[in-house]
């Protein structure tokens, strides 16, 4: 073959965007600033979870290191995190780690099962009122987690925390070379070291690892005992991983104007968790507050950023964990307070989109911002926010029937006509608005502009036909559409139904 002709029939590769010099920098700079963030609230995660430290930072780092190959939704972050902690927490406490580890494998296992079988396609189930929910809900979870490192303090952590609110908000005015979080984080630390300030650092909020995690499996009796066990916790994990991950994945598709693959995602997660078991790690899922810092703070795209934020932490720690000890808290409770802020969504409640959102708009998102706060779990809030966005969606819709009637010139038919969709809620209404007493012998139902839905709509037109012809009069039912007919013809008068 010619050269001229190997090069027309030979593929042309496309180089990755993350090669380009300026995108490199920013996602390297943009995992370096990650990885400092993921160590407090990894160790902290840890103590929730009633574990070492070294269980949550070993997670951070294999699940972002996973997530970052396996994952759909590039620059994600997935992390340990305080969700699965909540999941995993009384099982540590009853059983021991080894209990834990495996139950993170099994609920990996899960997740990965839930993603052949599509669970990431009820994603569109998911409204948007309880979107902006959630959203808001997490902003105020992130600040709130930041006041503990803010009450019953040396004074000087307020001024600190100001210094590095002013560098976050006011550098990127003058330029974005750098990332601004990582700056406020490098000038507060040389400050405090210099000046030997008594504050609070990293180093207080537990041991930092000094080797690297060893695979293995975890010692527990493998029965069918333990299975029954470790089932509830894993299927939690899965299911509360999922969720969030799924979420944080549409937020950031939203952000960055990007599609991802929410299926790909899915099973990522469950590779990730099921390799986090295997290497001693607590589990976790997408992280929404180091995704904004990743995302919105630093700018990053790729998952480049997401797999060196798992790099970067495991060297901080491991071979700089000196270093990254006197890191002061005041620093990242800065960068946690500006991704609080701008992660919730203030138009959502500002007074002029309050007056025009309809009412049961405002009710869900209340509703999952309440949940999520009383529960501190995102899952259920964001469930609870479903449920009731599909009680109101039922009520709403029940009320949009309607029935009219014309009586025939002949006077010996009376022809309605049934305009809405008939289901359950609104197929009990149907019943009540025809004249059965004074209606001529035939009766006509045209359901054109009607479509059924369910077994209770064939119940209601059979409740319809049954009281016609308790009186002796006959109805004609017509015009179904070929779904409404397929569901009608297969159940009518097999419903049992008697009036």
């Amino acid at each position: 073959m010619s050269p001229v002709l190997s090069a027309v029939v030979r593929p042309r590769l496309s180089r990755p965007s993350w090669l380009s010099p300026t995108v490199f920098r920013t996602e390297v700079l943009a995992g370096l600033v990650v990885a400092l963030a993921l160590i407090p609230e990894a160790i902290s995660f840890s103590i929730l979870a009633g574990v070492d430290p070294r269980v949550g930072l070993f997670a951070s780092f294999t699940m972002a290191v996973t997530i970052a190959i396996c994952g759909g939704r590039p620059a994600m972050i997935s992390a340990a995190t305080g969700a699965i902690a909540l999941v995993v927490a009384p099982l540590a406490k009853e059983h021991g780690l080894d209990h834990l580890i495996a139950a993170v494998i099994l609920g990996g296992a899960i997740q990965v099962l839930l993603a052949v079988l599509g669970v990431a396609k009820l994603m569109r189930f998911i409204p948007r009122s309880v979107m902006v929910g959630f959203v808001n809900a997490l902003a105020i979870l992130i600040f709130a987690a930041q006041l503990p490192h803010l009450l019953g303090v040396p004074w000087l952590v307020y001024p600190l925390v100001a210094v590095g609110l002013a560098i976050i908000v006011g550098l990127p005015r003058l330029t974005r070379a750098v990332p601004a979080p990582l700056v406020a984080i490098v000038v507060l630390t040389v400050v405090t070291v210099v000046a030997g300030a008594a504050v609070p650092t990293v180093g207080d909020q537990g041991a930092l690892p000094d080797s690297l995690p060893v695979p293995g499996l975890p010692h527990v009796p493998w029965t069918v005992q333990t299975l029954t066990l470790i089932a509830p916790y894993a299927l939690g994990i899965a299911l509360v991983g999922l969720l969030e991950s799924l979420m944080t994945a549409k937020l950031v598709d939203d952000i960055t104007d990007t599609p991802s693959s929410k299926t790909r995602e899915s099973w990522g997660q469950g590779v990730a968790n099921i390799v986090t078991g295997f290497f001693g790690g607590m589990g976790g899922c997408a992280m929404i507050g180091q995704t904004m810092i990743n995302v919105k703070a630093s700018g990053a795209r790729t998952r480049l950023s997401t797999f060196l934020a798992g790099v970067f932490l495991l060297v901080l720690v491991v071979a700089l964990g000196d270093v990254v000890a006197v890191i002061p808290m005041a620093a990242l409770v800065a960068v946690m307070i500006i991704v609080a802020v701008s992660t919730f969504d203030w138009h959502s409640v500002a007074p002029g989109t309050l007056k025009r959102m309809p009412y049961g708009e405002t009710v869900v998102m209340t509703v999952t911002v309440g949940t999520t706060l009383a529960t501190h779990n995102l899952a259920a809030g964001v469930v609870v926010g479903v449920l009731t966005a599909m009680v109101i969606f039922a009520r709403r819709v029940a009320h949009l029937v309607e029935v009219t009637s014309v009586l025939h010139p002949d006077g010996g038919t009376r022809s309605y006509s049934v305009h809405g969709e008939l289901f359950f809620a609104s197929s009990n209404d149907l019943v009540g608005q025809f004249d059965y007493a004074n209606d001529p012998d035939r009766v006509v139902i045209d359901m054109t502009h009607a479509h059924v839905w369910d077994a209770s709509s064939v119940a209601a037109l059979d409740a319809i036909t049954t009281r016609y012809a308790a009186r002796g009069k006959t109805v004609e039912i017509i015009a179904l559409n070929r779904p409404s007919a397929r569901i009608h013809d297969s159940l009518a008068g097999q419903l049992g139904v008697g009036h």
